[in-house]
């Protein structure tokens, strides 16, 4: 398509291609996967799409998710490792290449997020384990002319009761002639040896002595380095540049106009930075040219004046309230969020007339190859993409706008292209956590008892651009998930949904809605129990009479906290639970307020995820969703004024510093059959627990976010 890239794909075009290509790839899995490829080469075979087994007897698991420091490259190997009853110091692990034979069964595409990498694949790769296992018993029963049932697996060996041993490394040739068994069972749990216990991850070895490669190590013969200034008003356009002021910087080597953005390429992050800022360009700043976060905040307003769509309706709320004998009502507001990930967003392309390259930080490899075909018009096996390690995602890297723009540049250079943006370019044209209002009715009894309650809550659409396919009847699911079905709630209830476009790009943010609603329900319980003249945790506790699973998280988390007995003096403690992604999370805040400001002393936090496949990973993200969750209660606000995002780097969009850190301690509750999810289920509690623990401190309630915007400094 000579010509014709740079005019059709603006940042715009690149939302509705990839949102028209979500509808169409959605690839069945069949359970358990055909044999697959090696991403290397055939010198190492393969049982099964997922395990290659080398002569040596180290064993590969192939990865299909993300690993964005979650710790899934290590617990999805010990599904696999697990039936194949491999020595675990042998274990390595490899990024699948883009394939449907990996997709994630929930999603139907080859993609990380929502927290399902566990959920999804926890059948399916213990079968690819029991799978390869028997190939090997089967290899070994047919070069020792006995039984199968004679040969057993024992840490990396087939042994046969007569005293033949033989290694895995030695079988794996013949055994990956063979054909893969579809029906193969499975350990009982009791059996396991390696699941649910803690285990060291795969990835820290690497990550310590350099040799793990994230999108930013990518390094190609005679490649380009090249940074770019999109629009800073959304939809805005490139009305014009003079390129020769970049081109006058030393180891710049092109200017490249795409239809709303610049490109510099140089031989190096920095030439082209140089150049990039040497450049004034002109911009036909369109539409949202006068937005700002005035006239979004009212726009939000204006939306609970409007009908909305039905989001969960149970009984009659409306008779219910007016039977109450007191009615609570409050509005709640949180803010546009950045992302802000540890490693900027970047992506290296290599493009021919008939193949395309991608070395990319990638949550959607399936979708990325689908959409990068499309414009290319190639096929999608023409596209090969390699799986980096991210340096942080949380759902910032599930978009395709930087991959697409490295492979527009990289077919306009001619050349392979590494585009680097940076965190200015990274915070000020991102896909926000959405902003979002609530207006919360509820009606309490002479006891105290809540009777009913009506929300609406007012948001912008994520799943409108990204899979439109999922907004049923106006509700956009993420917008409402969390306040729906939830817990404490009444028999008499409803929930509508007004969507409201505010011009703003927004998309996935770790744990999606339910870091909203958490902080719109908990902290609106918190109102109902004062209002009820009721301590917060025992109220919360009378609503879960008939949640067992959720009494005994919340619970914990108060004993971990010591709830009975009085706090330090100037001491305060806050509480939260909620659920998301099949797993329950309750955390008690333990704050003080001092003449230095606020200051988070301590976190405990207990979690039921269901079985827990690595107990250590579990608590370091429970950990980690805590200091994300906390850097956004604090501090985190995207504001816009004259069509542009205010904030451009740590300076002005802070960061939870290490010494403002809490001792955070999590207890793992495992409950159900399954697992559930682990890696966005600990950031929702703790907005509203720091929220409810400021009450208590001062009497006064926060009804939004950050902490720093409600008067309060922070130490």
């Amino acid at each position: 398509m000579p010509g014709t890239l740079q005019s059709r794909l603006s940042r715009r075009h690149v939302l509705e291609i990839g949102a028209a290509a979500a509808g169409g790839f959605m690839i069945g899995v069949v359970l358990p996967p055909v044999r697959g490829r090696a991403a290397n080469g055939p010198a190492r075979p393969m049982l099964t799409a997922w395990v290659r087994i080398a002569r040596d007897d180290t064993v590969t698991m192939m990865i299909p998710s993300a690993e964005m420091g979650q710790g899934i490259a290590t617990s999805l190997s010990m599904l696999v490792a697990e039936e194949l009853e491999v020595d675990w110091r042998k274990v390595g692990i490899e990024f699948a290449p883009a394939d449907p034979a990996y997709a994630n069964p929930i999603f139907k595409m080859q993609a990380t997020g929502g927290s399902t990498s566990i959920m999804a694949f926890f059948v399916p790769l213990r079968q690819a384990g029991a799978a390869a296992r028997e190939m090997l018993r089967q290899a070994a029963a047919a070069k020792w002319g006995v039984p199968v049932s004679e040969c057993n697996a024992v840490n990396g060996r087939i042994v046969h009761a007569g005293g033949k041993s033989e290694s895995y490394g030695v079988l794996a040739d013949a055994a990956a002639q063979l054909a893969v068994p579809t029906n193969v069972e499975l350990k009982p749990r009791g059996a396991w040896r390696i699941l649910g216990k803690s285990t060291a991850r795969l990835d820290t070895p690497p990550k310590v002595d350099g040799s793990a490669q994230f999108g930013l190590d990518v390094r190609l013969p005679d490649m380009l380095v090249g940074t770019i200034a999109a629009c800073p008003v959304f939809g805005g356009k490139l009305k014009a540049v003079d390129e020769k002021p970049a081109l006058a910087v030393r180891g710049v080597k092109a200017v490249i106009k795409l239809a709303d953005a610049v490109a510099v390429m140089g031989e190096g992050y920095w030439p082209a930075k140089k150049g990039l800022m040497a450049l004034a360009p002109q911009w036909d700043e369109g539409a949202n040219a006068a937005l700002d976060s005035e006239r979004i905040s009212a726009a939000l307003q204006g939306g609970f004046g409007t009908d909305g769509a039905m989001a969960e309706a149970h009984g009659d709320a409306a008779a219910a309230l007016q039977k109450s004998t007191k009615i609570v009502e409050a509005v709640y507001t949180l803010p546009l969020l950045a992302h802000a990930t540890m490693e900027p967003m970047n992506a290296t392309a290599k493009v021919s007339t008939d193949r395309c390259e991608i070395w990319a930080p990638t949550q959607a490899q399936g979708p990325a190859q689908q959409v990068v075909a499309k414009i290319l018009g190639l096929k999608s096996e023409q596209v090969e993409i390699h799986t980096t390690y991210l340096g942080g995602g949380f759902g910032r890297k599930f978009e395709l706008d930087c991959i697409l723009q490295a492979v527009m540049l990289a077919k306009q250079a001619g050349r392979p292209v590494k585009l680097i943006w940076s965190r200015e370019e990274d915070i000020q044209h991102d896909f926000y956590r959405p902003v979002s209002a609530a207006r919360l009715r509820a009606g309490l009894d002479s006891a105290g008892k809540v009777t009913a309650w009506d929300f609406k809550i007012v948001a912008p659409s994520i799943l409108t651009r990204v899979f439109p396919n999922l907004v049923k009847d106006g509700v956009d699911p993420t917008s409402v998930e969390g306040a729906v079905e939830s817990p404490y709630a009444p028999a008499d209830r409803r929930i509508e949904y007004v969507l409201k476009d505010v011009g703003v790009p927004v998309g996935f943010w770790r744990s999606v809605g339910n870091s909203i609603t958490s902080f719109y329900v908990e902290g609106f319980i918190d109102e109902l129990a004062q209002a009820a003249g009721q301590e917060p945790y025992a109220f919360r506790r009378n609503l879960l009479t008939d949640k067992p699973r959720h009494r005994a998280v919340l619970d914990k988390a108060a004993e971990m906290a010591n709830w009975k007995a009085p706090p330090p003096a100037g001491h305060f403690r806050g509480i939260a639970m909620h659920q998301s992604f099949g797993s329950i999370v309750a955390e008690a805040v333990e704050i003080s307020i001092g003449q230095d400001g606020l200051r988070v002393h301590r976190v405990d936090c207990a979690v039921d995820c269901g079985i827990a496949i690595n107990p250590d990973t579990i608590v370091a993200q429970m950990e980690s969703g805590i200091a994300y969750g906390l850097t956004a209660a604090l501090y985190g606000e995207i504001t816009i004024k004259g069509g542009r995002v205010e904030q451009a780097n740590f300076d002005s969009y802070r960061m939870l510093q290490l010494a403002q850190a809490p001792k955070i301690a999590v207890s793992i509750l495992e409950g159900d059959d399954k697992p559930g999810g682990i890696g966005e289920p600990g950031t929702p509690p703790i907005g509203p627990a720091l929220a409810n623990a400021i009450f208590a401190a001062t009497g006064k309630r926060l009804r939004s976010l950050p902490v720093v915007r409600n008067g309060i400094d922070v130490a």
